[in-house]
């Protein structure tokens, strides 16, 4: 439980949208501390196993609840590099707070494939079946989200490295 607990909760707050339900949700993934069942620990890749579970739990907690809010902070954290001294951390969160407005913007099929794949690693075979589309799918939405992250990044006013 707690090897995956950061990765449950990110995959939650990445759907949720809201660190509250994210937790609740979190908790649901995990019943209590509960010990694994047999079953459980049978299965080949627990990290996909639980990936899988955690966006099926934040997916019908959305479908009950309508709250948005800002992306998650941990997830941006990892499109960039920490910094040395204060003036590059200052850059670095002007860096992540627009990176994170960047993402929150794309459109949620493309954002899904892209922080299951690129920011969470989660294979694109056990992305693509968390979302029910095929891997070429997944490769390409998360291909297409880089991009316009991209290009967006570039177009937005303001310092760079």
């Amino acid at each position: 439980m707690r090897e995956h607990a950061r990765l449950v909760y990110r995959i939650a707050h990445s759907v949720l949208r809201n660190a509250a339900d994210a937790e609740d949700a979190t908790q649901e993934v995990f019943p209590a501390g509960a010990p694994l069942r047999k079953e459980d620990r049978a299965v080949q890749d627990q990290k996909a196993w639980l990936a899988r579970i955690a966006w099926r739990v934040a997916v019908e907690r959305r479908k009950r609840t309508a709250t948005t809010s800002p992306y998650s902070e941990n997830a941006a954290e990892k499109l960039i590099a920490p910094g040395h001294g204060a003036d590059r951390v200052l850059l670095d969160q002007e860096l992540r707070a627009t990176l994170e407005r960047l993402v929150s913007a794309l459109p949620a099929q493309l954002r899904n494939a892209l922080v299951l794949s690129a920011l969470e690693e989660i294979a694109p075979r056990e992305v693509a079946a968390m979302l029910g589309i095929s891997e070429a799918a997944v490769r390409s939405r998360a291909f297409r989200a880089r991009e316009i992250l991209r290009e967006r990044l570039l177009a937005t006013p303001g310092p760079r490295n």
